[in-house]
């Protein structure tokens, strides 16, 4: 049986709690990121669990990288061909979840699929690797494949179209290239307490407004 840890993080006490979600949510992802960066011991701090729901009421899960994150809620990019884009067609809500596990936190997002704008997805594939830009055309995300082959082939393939020193000019973002965030209507900020009585803070939105609207958002302390 595998060992059992007893959570020793920071907890979350009321006088941490902001009025709105989006100072904690910064906050939180800002110390991820600098344990990424100075200690190594987050390798993957924008790693979030996103769920869907596809046309026939079945729930999916799968781990994507956070790709943008303001007070409109966190976003992140796909193929329009994907498993994820059929299921936010179908019904257009999702949640997602970062989880930092040496820090003992998470953060839960509810809400509706919303679209990204074209030109925030484009300036955002400016900044892939040359790598990640090839291997999104030369994937047609969550459709079979005959063999690992047969995927490398197709890299190589737009490789050649576009070569790496920029010669065939920049690698143009595929058609099928999209990004959604998550519309957020609820936010639940969980920190690891030991004893299992965690901290849990859950922020629901009463009026229209984003991440960091005064007056439209509500919290209440849940038990764990």
């Amino acid at each position: 049986m595998t060992e059992r840890i007893d959570y020793r993080g920071e907890g979350l006490t009321p006088e941490q709690v902001p009025a709105e979600p989006w100072p904690l949510v910064r906050a939180w992802v800002d110390l991820a990121e600098e344990r990424q960066r100075e200690h190594g011991e987050l390798r993957e701090p924008h790693l979030i669990t996103i769920a869907t729901v596809d046309a026939d009421g079945m729930p999916d899960a799968r781990g994507v990288l956070m790709r943008f994150l303001d007070p409109r809620g966190p976003g992140f990019v796909s193929s329009t061909s994907s498993a994820k884009a059929a299921h936010l067609e179908a019904n257009p809500v999702m949640a997602g979840v970062l989880t930092w596990v040496p820090l003992f936190r998470a953060i839960r997002f509810r809400g509706r699929a919303a679209r990204i704008a074209a030109e925030e997805v484009d300036r955002y594939w400016t900044e892939r690797p040359w790598g990640s830009q090839v291997g999104a055309w030369a994937s047609r995300q969550s459709h079979p494949v005959a063999s690992r082959g047969e995927l490398e082939a197709a890299f190589d393939r737009y490789a050649v179209r576009w070569p790496e020193d920029g010669s065939a000019g920049p690698v143009p973002p595929p058609e099928d290239w999209a990004g959604w965030r998550i519309d957020c209507t609820s936010v639940e900020f969980w920190a690891g307490r030991a004893s299992r009585l965690h901290d849990r803070v859950k922020f629901t939105r009463v009026a229209e407004g984003g991440l960091d609207t005064v007056g439209a958002w509500e919290s209440v302390r849940l038990q764990p």
